[in-house]
C-alpha cells in the first residue's frame, strides 16, 4: 500500500508540472523585454559598432534565436577571441574579449626561403587584428610554400608576444627539415620513346649530385601537373593526336626521404596532316582570303601548336577586318585507319561579350600600368579569347614573375560582361654578377655588372657593367624605358669607355668616349624598326708599326652618326632557334657634325630547320659596306673577318695587309657565310651541352688607303671546316672549337684553336 501511495503522489506531480508549462504564456518563458543591453570588455571598439552587429536591440522582446544569432554575428565580425551573452533580469549584459593588434610579423629559421617571400605569402600584415584561424590559414600557406619548393618535412610553430595596450607580436617558428628528391621517374606505356628521351621533357628531374644548383629534383606536386601538360604538348607536337596521360602517382620512399614518381601513358598511333580548310558562317567573310594563313600541308606530321598558331593568326586577320566578336573553333576530324587527320577551322560570331574591368592582384612592387600595357584588351573592349591569350603570353615574356594567372569570369551585374582576374607573384629582378673569363679575341678578362629589369617597379631596365680584359677594358652604363611616352615605344640611352688592344691585330691601341639615344618599335607581330644616334670620340695611340698605314691614323676623331635597322624575323626563339628564318637590314651615315663621314650598309639573314629530334642545321649570312664620303675611311670603321664571323682564321685575321708589318688595315666590304649542325652528344639535354658541326665562308674587299700598292689585298673567297662544343654551365656559356682553313691567301693569319667562357657566380 505504501509503495502505491507514493507512485500516485510521483505521477500526479509530473502531470501537475506538465499542465504548468504548457499553460504558461509564451511572453513568461522568453522571460519579458529587454531593458538594456550592456557592453562590457571593449577596448578599441565602439559600443554602438558592438550593438550595430546584434539582432536584437533595447526594447525588444527577450528571443533565445536572435541572442543566438547575435553570438554568431559578433563571433563572425573576426574582431573578437571570446564572445558571452547572459540575462540579468531585464537587461543583457554582453562580455567581449577583443582580438589583438598585430604590432609585428617576423618569421625565425627560415634559410632557404627569404622574409621578403614569405611577407608575400601570408595574408595577415601589421597593425591588422588577430585571429587564430587566419593564423592557422598562414601556416597552411607557408607550409605549402616549402612543399612546392620539395621540403614536405617543414613545419611551422605560430608564437604570441604580449605586449602592452592588447597588442601583441606575432612570431612564426619555421622547421625547414631537409628536402624531399625524386629518387625515380618511371613510364608505363611508352614505345615510341624511351624513358631517358621523356625524362628530358619533364621539369621534374631525378636527384643526382651535379643538380645541387637547382631545386628541379624536388618533389612538387604542381610541377608533376605541369608536366603532364609538357608530355601531352611533345607527343601532340609529333603528331600522336590520341595521346593521354592516364595518371601521375607519386609515391613516398618507406624511409620518407624521397619519391617515385610513376607516369602512365597511352601513346596512340601517329598520324599526319590531311585537307585542312576553313568554313565560316559570318557574313560577306571571304574565305579564300584567309587561306595563305593555314600553312599545315597534306602529308606532314600532325602538330597539335600549329593548328593553335593557325587559329591565332585566324583569329587576328578576321578582327582586321571588322569582326569583333569571332569565335573560332578547328574541329580534327581522325581517320583512324588511314591515320589522317582533317581539320576544318569553323568562324562562327562569337558571344557579345565586353570586357567589363581587368582586376590585379598580387603586385607588391610591380605598377599596375605595367601589366595593364602588356593587355591587348582594355575595359571596354569586345571580349577575344584569342588576344586573351596573347596578352598572358606577353605578361609571362616580361620575365617579372614567379607566376602569372590569367583568367575571366562572368560579371555579377551583366550577363554581357566579363571581368578579366590577373594573380601574378613577383620575382627578384635585380642581378649581381661577378665573372672571370678568358676568350681567344680578349683574352684573361675579369667583369662585374649590376642591372635592375623593373626599376621602382615601372618596367625600365638599368645595367651598369665593366669589364677588365688583357686585350679591352670597358665601362657601360645602359637604361632602357620600354614604353616610351606610355607608347610601344622601347627608348634608352647608353654612355660607354672602351680601351681596345690591337696589337697582334694592327699594332695599335684605341680608346672610343662616347654615348647613344636609341628607340625601337614593333611594326607587325614579326617586324622591328629600330634607330639609334651616336656620338663619341675615338683615339689612335700606342702605335707600335712602322706601318704608314697605321701610322697615318694616329690622332682622334668624332663621329656622329644616325643608324638604323630593320628586322623581319620568323623564328621560334631568338635564343636558340630551331625553326624559321630572320632577314635584317641596316643603315648608317656619319657627318651630322663630327669629323668623320661615312655611310655604312648591311643586311643579315638565316634560316633554320630541324633535321631530326634536337638536330638543327642553321644557314646564315651576312654583308657590309662602309663608303667615305668625300674622304678615306678610318681604320677603326673599316671591316675585317675571323673570330667567329670567320672560324679558323684569327679575329681579324682576314683583311687586306701592310706587305712589311703584316699588320691588319680593314677593307670597305665584308661577306660571310655559315652552315652549323647542332646536335645532341648523348649527355641529358639539361647539361646544355651539344655538339656541332660547320663550315664558314668570307672574303674581305679592298682597302681604300692611299698608295695601296703597298698592301697585300685579294676579295678571294675563304672558308674553313671544322667541329666543336658549347655548354650552357651554371658559370656561363663555354664554347670550344676547332676550325681548319680550306681556302685562304697566304697573308691570312689562322687560328685553329677558339675557345671562350665566361664564368659568373
Amino acid at each position: 500500500m505504501g509503495f502505491l501511495r507514493w507512485t500516485g503522489l510521483l505521477v500526479g506531480a509530473v502531470i501537475m508540472v506538465t499542465l504548468l508549462a504548457v499553460g504558461a504564456p509564451a511572453g513568461a518563458q522568453e522571460g519579458g523585454r529587454i531593458r538594456s543591453i550592456s557592453i562590457q570588455g571593449t577596448q578599441r571598439i565602439e559600443i554602438e559598432t558592438v550593438k550595430s552587429y546584434m539582432a536584437i536591440t533595447e526594447g525588444d522582446v527577450y528571443d533565445a534565436d536572435r541572442v543566438n544569432r547575435s553570438l554568431k554575428a559578433l563571433f563572425n565580425t573576426g574582431l573578437f577571441a571570446d564572445v558571452a551573452i547572459r540575462r540579468e533580469g531585464d537587461q543583457l549584459v554582453v562580455r567581449l574579449v577583443e582580438n589583438p593588434i598585430i604590432n609585428r610579423i617576423a618569421f625565425e629559421g627560415n634559410r632557404r626561403i627569404k622574409d621578403e617571400q614569405l611577407n608575400t605569402e601570408v595574408q595577415l600584415r601589421p597593425r591588422t587584428v588577430y585571429t587564430r584561424t587566419k593564423v592557422q590559414t598562414d601556416v597552411k600557406r607557408i607550409l605549402e610554400l616549402y612543399r612546392r619548393s620539395g621540403r614536405f618535412a617543414a613545419t611551422v610553430e605560430p608564437k604570441l608576444i604580449q605586449l602592452e595596450q592588447n597588442r601583441v607580436d606575432l612570431v612564426y617558428e619555421i622547421s625547414e627539415g631537409q628536402p624531399t628528391y625524386v629518387r625515380r621517374i618511371s613510364f608505363v606505356g611508352n614505345h615510341r620513346y624511351d624513358e631517358d628521351r621523356l625524362r628530358e621533357v619533364l621539369q621534374t628531374k631525378e636527384e643526382r649530385w651535379y643538380r645541387f644548383l637547382s631545386s628541379d629534383d624536388t618533389y612538387d606536386p604542381d610541377r608533376v601537373t605541369y608536366d603532364r601538360e609538357l608530355l601531352r604538348r611533345f607527343y601532340l607536337k609529333r603528331g600522336f593526336a590520341d595521346f593521354r596521360v592516364g595518371s601521375a602517382i607519386a609515391e613516398l620512399t618507406p624511409n620518407r626521404e624521397g619519391f617515385f614518381i610513376t607516369y602512365t601513358i597511352d601513346e596512340g598511333e601517329r598520324y599526319r596532316f590531311g585537307d585542312s580548310t576553313i568554313s565560316a558562317s559570318l557574313k560577306d567573310l571571304k574565305t579564300e582570303e584567309l587561306k595563305p594563313l593555314v600553312v599545315s600541308e597534306p602529308g606532314d606530321w600532325y602538330n597539335a601548336d600549329q593548328v593553335e598558331d593557325i587559329v591565332q593568326k585566324l583569329t587576328d586577320a578576321v578582327g582586321t577586318k571588322g569582326y569583333a566578336f569571332v569565335d573560332i573553333k578547328p574541329q580534327v576530324n581522325r581517320n583512324r585507319e588511314t591515320k589522317i587527320v582533317d581539320v576544318t577551322y569553323e568562324i562562327q560570331e562569337g558571344p557579345r561579350v565586353f570586357v567589363e574591368r581587368i582586376d590585379i592582384t598580387g603586385n607588391v612592387r610591380t605598377l599596375d600600368k605595367v601589366i595593364r600595357r602588356e593587355f591587348r584588351l582594355v575595359e571596354g573592349d569586345a571580349f577575344n579569347s584569342a588576344k586573351l591569350r596573347r596578352s598572358r603570353q606577353r605578361l609571362k615574356d616580361l620575365n617579372f614573375f614567379e607566376k602569372a594567372e590569367v583568367t575571366n569570369v562572368p560579371s555579377e551585374t551583366a550577363p554581357d560582361r566579363t571581368i578579366i582576374k590577373v594573380d601574378v607573384q613577383e620575382k627578384s629582378t635585380g642581378e649581381l654578377t661577378f665573372g672571370v673569363g678568358w676568350s681567344s679575341q680578349i683574352g684573361p678578362m675579369m667583369e662585374a655588372a649590376i642591372r635592375e629589369r623593373n626599376l621602382l617597379g615601372r618596367g625600365q631596365d638599368l645595367r651598369l657593367s665593366g669589364m677588365i680584359g688583357l686585350r679591352r677594358t670597358s665601362v657601360d652604363l645602359s637604361f632602357t624605358e620600354p614604353y616610351f611616352l606610355d607608347r610601344e615605344l622601347a627608348a634608352g640611352f647608353d654612355v660607354f669607355a672602351i680601351d681596345r688592344t690591337l696589337q697582334q691585330q694592327s699594332s695599335y691601341n684605341s680608346i672610343s668616349l662616347g654615348g647613344d639615344l636609341r628607340i625601337g618599335y614593333m611594326l607587325t607581330d614579326n617586324m622591328r624598326q629600330d634607330w639609334k644616334y651616336t656620338l663619341k670620340r675615338d683615339e689612335v695611340k700606342g702605335v707600335n708599326s712602322t706601318s704608314i698605314y697605321v701610322i697615318d691614323q694616329i690622332g682622334t676623331s668624332v663621329t656622329s652618326s644616325v643608324f638604323q635597322m630593320l628586322t623581319y624575323d620568323r623564328r621560334d626563339s631568338r635564343i636558340e632557334p630551331t625553326e624559321g628564318y630572320f632577314v635584317r637590314g641596316s643603315t648608317e651615315f656619319a657627318g651630322l657634325g663630327g669629323t668623320v663621314h661615312f655611310l655604312r650598309g648591311g643586311a643579315q639573314a638565316g634560316q633554320y630547320y630541324t633535321l631530326a629530334e634536337r638536330i638543327v642545321l642553321g644557314l646564315t649570312g651576312s654583308g657590309s659596306y662602309v663608303y667615305g664620303l668625300g674622304e678615306r675611311v678610318r681604320i677603326t670603321d673599316r671591316v675585317y673577318a675571323g673570330g667567329d664571323s670567320l672560324r679558323g682564321f684569327a679575329t681579324g685575321g682576314v683583311s687586306p695587309r701592310d706587305k712589311n708589318t703584316g699588320d691588319a688595315i680593314g677593307g670597305v666590304w665584308m661577306t660571310t657565310g655559315s652552315a652549323q649542325v647542332k646536335f645532341p652528344i648523348g649527355l641529358p639535354e639539361e647539361f646544355g651541352v651539344l655538339g656541332e658541326v660547320f663550315t664558314d665562308v668570307g672574303a674581305v674587299g679592298p682597302t681604300d688607303v692611299a698608295n695601296a700598292s703597298g698592301v697585300d689585298q685579294a676579295s678571294s673567297l675563304r672558308a674553313s671546316v671544322g667541329f666543336g662544343a658549347s655548354w650552357k654551365s651554371p658559370m656561363g656559356p663555354v664554347s670550344v672549337d676547332l676550325g681548319f682553313p680550306l681556302m685562304k691567301e697566304s697573308f691570312d693569319k689562322t687560328e685553329m684553336f677558339k675557345f671562350n667562357l665566361g664564368t659568373k657566380f
